[in-house]
């Protein structure tokens, strides 16, 4: 459920830069979201229907770009993606291994329309 927590948290950060820009209408956000990521892109796109609904971010599209799964090897320190990893390194054969990349879980972009916009990008 901490879904809930970090989808209340981005559509204050949403709101907030969209303030900024002058905008009246929030139409995407982009985001990031790693193969890591305790976070669940489904469960955000459901908390934030619900929290944004009556604001200017309603309806807004929730874009997820994914970002895959990469491992190092703590021996021989070379990269390879998750799906490579099936107990050990594919390169040298040891079992230590860290998460290189993929762990992320970010508000990219926010596309809005202002008060001049005729409805198209923002």
């Amino acid at each position: 459920m901490h879904e809930a927590a970090i989808t209340e948290q981005l559509l204050e950060l949403t709101l907030r830069h969209a303030e900024e820009a002058g905008a009246i209408k929030v139409t995407r956000l982009n985001l990031v979201i790693g193969e890591f990521s305790s976070v669940v892109g489904e469960s955000v796109e459901f908390y934030f229907e619900i929290m944004a609904k009556g604001g200017i971010a309603e309806g807004a599209e929730l874009h997820f770009e994914r970002v895959p799964g990469l491992l190092t090897c703590l021996a021989c320190e070379k990269q390879f993606p998750m799906h490579d990893y099936d107990g050990q390194c594919p390169f040298c054969g040891e079992i230590r291994a860290q998460i290189a990349d993929g762990d992320q879980f970010r508000l990219d972009s926010i596309e809005v329309e202002g008060p001049e916009s005729d409805g198209k990008d923002g």
